[in-house]
């Protein structure tokens, strides 16, 4: 084992050459105030370490702040890009069985969802045989009742958990979604109001506190391009 007085003019060498790998270490000047404190006794109080406990807890404060901060901006990036991946999806589409194809597949892959429905309003005697899968026929007044059971929708879109009972667009027992994003679309005059219903197995996926701001342009693309492809 090393002499004692070998140690300690080593580690006194060290903090003379280099003193920053002790001002950097939290821990080791911690355990060196500490050691300051226990020396003064506890009849003396040293308002320096209360001030830099006090300014140590802004410091850790400020810490998580920054992170949430920066998580918040690397989640926004991402949804950012997932959008624009899934518009570039659709503007690809060469008719609307291949719109509706896409806004099922790689669209929900883009924006890691697991359902995507397009709810077109259809009057008495104007509905075909047969849809595209995603595709729903309802009655004329569907949309803006669907968008009310969320409450007043913000700019024409809904985020929230799905109710047991209320996913019937996804299947039986609501086909294990557990919250959704419903946005309103026009589908240009002469045509009754739409909607863009997309979904999720995990109840954190939408929440009525998250921004809108993307999905209502996302709704937006998909008006357009859907109007287009149904005229």
């Amino acid at each position: 084992m090393p002499d004692p007085e070998t140690m300690r003019a080593a580690v006194r060498a060290t903090i003379l050459s280099a003193p920053e790998i002790v001002l950097d270490d939290t821990d080791v000047m911690r355990a060196l105030v500490g050691a300051s404190d226990r020396a003064m006794g506890d009849n003396v109080v040293d308002l320096r370490g209360l001030a830099m406990a006090r300014l140590e807890g802004r410091l850790g404060r400020l810490e998580d702040t920054h992170r949430n901060v920066l998580a918040a901006a690397y989640d926004n990036i991402a949804g950012t890009a997932a959008v624009h991946r899934a518009v570039l999806e659709l503007l690809e589409a060469s008719d609307f069985l291949d719109f509706a194809a896409r806004l099922a597949g790689p669209v929900c892959a883009a924006l890691r969802i697991d359902e995507a429905r397009l709810v077109l309003g259809s009057r008495e005697g104007a509905r075909p045989s047969a849809m595209p899968a995603g595709v729903v026929l309802a009655e004329p007044d569907f949309a803006g009742a669907y968008l009310a059971l969320g409450g007043r929708p913000r700019r024409g879109v809904v985020l929230r958990e799905i109710a047991p009972g209320q996913g019937s667009l996804f299947g039986p027992g609501d086909g294990g979604m557990r919250s959704e994003a419903a946005i309103l679309l026009d589908l240009g005059a002469g045509r009754l109001p739409a909607l863009l219903v997309l979904a999720s197995s995990d109840p954190e996926q939408f929440r009525p506190d998250q921004a809108t701001d993307l999905l209502a342009f996302f709704g937006g693309v998909v008006e357009r391009v859907a109007a287009r492809l149904l005229a």
